[in-house]
């Protein structure tokens, strides 16, 4: 199991930005916008990460900006964490049979 990244909503993306790569420093690697679902990823890593993340698409941050004004409360701004697996269905078998 190889773990990808995690997903957090947010309400504005040009704030957000500000936060992680002016503040943090932390560099966009990739952005797609999605004009029939209206939502915007924007993957983020860390500066020593940066040409992991474009090469091998090292763990990253993935910011989901969904484009209809929505209110996340109670922890609903955490969508995520991706992990990638060689076969989906025996590692649910798996895990059914661990209980």
């Amino acid at each position: 199991m190889q773990y990808l990244h995690t997903m957090i909503r947010v309400s504005n993306l040009d704030d957000t930005l500000h936060f992680f790569c002016d503040l943090l420093g932390m560099v966009e690697i990739s952005r797609k916008s999605n004009g029939k679902g209206r939502f915007t990823l924007v993957f983020l890593a860390a500066p020593e990460d940066e040409a992991r993340a474009r090469e091998d698409k090292a763990p990253m941050i993935e910011l989901t900006y969904n484009w209809d004004p929505e209110e996340y409360t109670g922890g609903r701004n955490f969508g995520h964490l991706a992990y990638e697996v060689d076969n989906i269905y025996e590692f649910c078998e798996n895990l059914q049979n661990k209980g």
